[in-house]
């Protein structure tokens, strides 16, 4: 028995591999057992699939369907919308640019990159290094991560850091009780002030799309953000948006905002190890969420959007335990 799955209370294998989810029994063979599968192209022809890119709009975008006109307009709407269906298709089924829908859909985010390498529109004219990174992450693991959009965005991320190495939303730390309405209608950029501390929210945003790359997640630059992460596990965020700790055990997948799980992901993936003071309290806590059926049933936003959540859940918990313990 592999030593990770010692680490936790029962074996989480066999029922992953009895999911009725293609996908989620394709990723078990794959990245828990090591498995020899059949090319990734398989899980494309799934019925979700099909469904999903059945609904994309000929620019590439997918619709988002009751917007606020106040709060942005239709066209960042469905950036935000494009972003949320690129990452399932990417996370829950692997699907690459080599799908003619995946570059279609990355044309259409490529639209609403700035000339300083930002992505800008979700949060009107602001900057908005979350979502810039969180498109980045998606691209990158759908095979974008050589592509020159993908080193702009870099560049403008490390650019706009606070001086403490992490991020935060520039509006925030310019005006941190402002409203958040009344930010995004303004016409410019609020500049950042850098010597505000970080957001872990926004840094453990940040952090995954340097873990997904292959060269920027191995720098000093990624290293350091994850310390800082690594350092407010369980704590308030230092900001209003997303501040309550409860924030921290509240999971979805495909990851979204920063929890504990998306977290430790990046952790794992950025050279840090179990022995890490805050890293051993949090696996403990996932340990002892385990039940009994060798799965996780913890406290899930999203859950009406990602058929199988709890499940994909266990998974992303138990690739996490193998990186670590493995």
């Amino acid at each position: 028995m592999d030593a990770w799955i010692n680490e936790l209370k029962f074996n989480p294998v066999p029922p992953l591999l009895s999911s009725k989810n293609d996908a989620i029994r394709y990723f078990t063979k794959r990245d828990l057992l090591d498995e020899k599968v059949e090319p990734i192209e398989t899980l494309w022809k799934s019925p979700s699939v099909v469904k999903l890119i059945k609904k994309q709009q000929e620019d590439g975008s997918w619709r988002y369907h009751r917007g606020k006109a106040d709060v942005r307009s239709n066209e960042n709407y469905n950036q935000l919308e494009t972003y949320r269906i690129l990452g399932q298709l990417v996370e829950l089924y692997g699907s690459t640019n080599v799908h003619p829908a995946i570059r279609e859909a990355a044309n259409f985010l490529f639209r609403f990159q700035t000339s300083e390498g930002d992505f800008r529109g979700i949060y009107g004219s602001q900057y908005t290094p979350n979502y810039t990174a969180g498109i980045m992450e998606i691209l990158i693991k759908a095979g974008y991560d050589e592509d020159p959009h993908i080193e702009r965005g870099f560049r403008w991320l490390l650019s706009i850091r606070q001086n403490d190495g992490g991020w935060a939303i520039p509006m925030r730390t310019a005006q941190p009780k402002g409203s958040l309405l009344e930010a995004l209608q303004k016409p410019e950029p609020i500049s950042p002030d850098k010597s505000k501390p970080f957001s872990h929210c926004i840094t453990g945003v940040v952090l995954r799309a340097f873990v997904a790359h292959p060269k920027h997640g191995k720098t000093l630059e990624a290293k350091a953000a994850g310390k800082l992460l690594a350092s407010r596990l369980f704590q308030p965020d230092k900001y209003p948006d997303r501040k309550a700790a409860s924030f921290w055990t509240k999971f979805t997948f495909p990851f979204w905002f920063t929890d504990l799980l998306s977290a430790l992901d990046s952790l794992s993936l950025c050279g840090f190890t179990a022995d890490n003071p805050q890293i051993m309290v949090a696996l403990e806590w996932l340990k002892d969420k385990q039940k009994e059926n060798g799965l996780w049933a913890l406290s899930l936003l999203k859950t009406k959007s990602i058929e199988d959540l709890p499940v994909w859940i266990s998974l992303a918990i138990c690739r996490v335990f193998k990186r670590f313990y493995g």
